[in-house]
């Protein structure tokens, strides 16, 4: 994450996830923000000039987030409402359900699943 303002708003305005606890970091000059996210929880590291992901998505590492929803076309509505875009809707090759993907302000790829 790159951008404090950005970041908040989005997971935390748009998303609904809940601030546990945010705290600037003066030794390393990043923010780290913990969020809830019904009982999971979510860290967030904002770091100014952090490096952008090798290639995407298929770097090393962490590939995407993954939500479960009740309904994608409820949560593409809400989404897009928001000024969100989505990819179009596609059903899982392995499960059958819907699912699509959308990105947070530093384009990372979160995934909504039926």
């Amino acid at each position: 994450m790159t951008s404090y303002e950005k970041s908040k708003h989005f997971y935390v305005d748009l998303l609904g996830f809940k601030v546990i606890r945010e705290n600037y970091r003066k030794e390393r000059d990043d923010y780290k923000i913990d969020l809830a996210c019904g009982t999971q929880e979510i860290e967030l590291f904002i770091i100014k000039n952090a490096p952008a992901h090798v290639n995407y998505p298929e770097a090393l590492g962490l590939r995407h987030l993954v939500f479960k929803v009740k309904s994608v076309d409820d949560t593409v509505k809400e989404l897009n409402g928001k000024g969100i875009e989505t990819e179009p809707v596609r059903l899982d090759d392995y499960t059958g359900k819907k699912m699509t993907f959308f990105h947070d302000p530093d384009g990372l790829p979160l995934e909504i699943h039926e």
